[in-house]
């Protein structure tokens, strides 16, 4: 039987993440509860388990008197003495308990005891288990949807992936491979709750943590990102090596490396620029693809002023607001911004104190006249599609 019971609790601490030694204690515990339900006290019981070969020891230690007026306390000397004749009043007996004379109901409840510490050890493994992976991604299985909520299994336990958190537009089939961002993992009485998202901002980031081997090194650092799920994100980076690209590193090899995120996130488009400690120039950066004039930031106000080329409005601005939506977004500025056209009839230039005839002009219009039709290809879709 202790073999048995040894093999038995190395499965469970194999499979459950269950200590040996919590299982051992829970047993010593069911054991002296038996006890408590066949002689009612416990006050002189012990237990004791060898952790090696599960071989146990229960036994009463009871006092040698004259006269008993306590059979679970107290033992007389005629009975010590057949155990012992060495044994004189005031000495302690130890005297062997027969788990197996236990009765029904005893045993029974010893059972329970186990079971429930086995249920609440696994919670806890589960819970510590999840909850180190919290604000980090996994790789879960579609289950089912309840309402308009989705059950994602992540291995061990089942996540929830609620309305508000799911992308719209993409679709989820049962048994089909997500990966989920883990917001959060409550404790409950049934196990662990856990939240999961797939348009947090973090999702893009921990993606790119997983392709970019120069992020994992440090080399290359997230600074910001600004993410509106299923339609577009941009992402700045910075290195700290000067013989490092970050953007060129992010893209990797053919687009290889943000094809794969552009491949998870089932099509979005991903800008990736350079991040500058200049709010200015960072502003500019964040407006790519359109091409910027000038900008003027206010870094108490956090509000910046941005002057484009009259065909590049509609791009700085973006597809309802889009691009600028997202590039105040990274930045942490309100940006407005201006056409040429616009800033000279208010005098922005001047009021600026900017070179109405500013350098770079001619560049713009021969861009324009190689686009007659004013609109400029956007770079990053050309990345994502090489």
């Amino acid at each position: 039987m202790s073999k048995e019971l040894l093999e038995a609790l190395n499965l469970l601490e194999k499979e459950k993440s269950i200590s040996k030694d919590t299982l051992l204690e829970a047993i010593e515990n069911s054991l002296l509860q038996a006890c408590k339900n066949h002689f009612g006290k416990i006050d002189n019981v012990h237990v004791h388990i060898d952790p090696n070969t599960c071989d146990f020891e229960l036994y009463a230690e009871k006092e040698v008197v004259d006269e008993v007026h306590d059979n679970m306390l107290e033992i007389s000397l005629e009975k010590a003495r057949e155990l012992n004749k060495r044994y004189q009043l005031g000495d302690m007996v130890r005297i062997d308990i027969k788990s197996k004379e236990f009765g029904r109901i005893a045993t029974q409840n010893a059972k329970n005891v186990i079971l429930q510490k086995i249920r609440e050890e696994e919670r806890k493994s589960l819970y510590n288990e999840y909850y180190q992976k919290e604000k980090d991604i996994v790789t879960g299985v579609v289950q089912r949807y309840f309402g308009r909520n989705i059950s994602v299994n992540l291995g061990r336990v089942d996540a929830i992936l609620n309305e508000n958190e799911q992308v719209k537009g993409e679709v989820y089939k049962p048994t089909e491979h997500i990966k989920v961002y883990i917001l959060e993992v409550k404790d409950t009485t049934k196990g662990p709750k856990i939240l999961v998202s797939r348009t947090h901002p973090d999702l893009v980031k921990r993606l790119f943590e997983l392709e970019v081997e120069e992020i994992q090194k440090g080399i290359v650092e997230i600074k910001a990102i600004s993410r509106e799920a299923g339609s577009r994100t941009k992402m700045a980076v910075a290195s700290n090596d000067p013989n490092v690209d970050p953007v060129g590193a992010c893209v990797g090899m053919n687009g290889a490396r943000v094809n794969a995120v552009v491949e998870e996130l089932r099509g979005e488009k991903i800008d990736i620029i350079n991040w500058n400690d200049n709010p200015a120039l960072l502003i500019e950066n964040a407006l790519s693809p359109a091409k910027v004039i000038c900008v003027s930031s206010d870094e108490e106000e956090k509000s910046a002023q941005v002057i484009v080329p009259d065909y590049q409005l509609s791009l700085a601005i973006g597809k309802e607001g889009q691009n600028a939506r997202l590039a105040a977004r990274l930045t942490g500025y309100k940006i407005d911004i201006k056409s040429e056209s616009q800033a000279r009839e208010l005098g922005l230039f001047e009021e600026l104190g900017y070179d109405s005839e500013y350098e770079g002009y001619d560049e713009y219009e021969e861009d324009e006249a190689e686009n007659p039709d004013g609109f400029a290809e956007d770079v990053s879709e050309e990345e994502t599609e090489e």
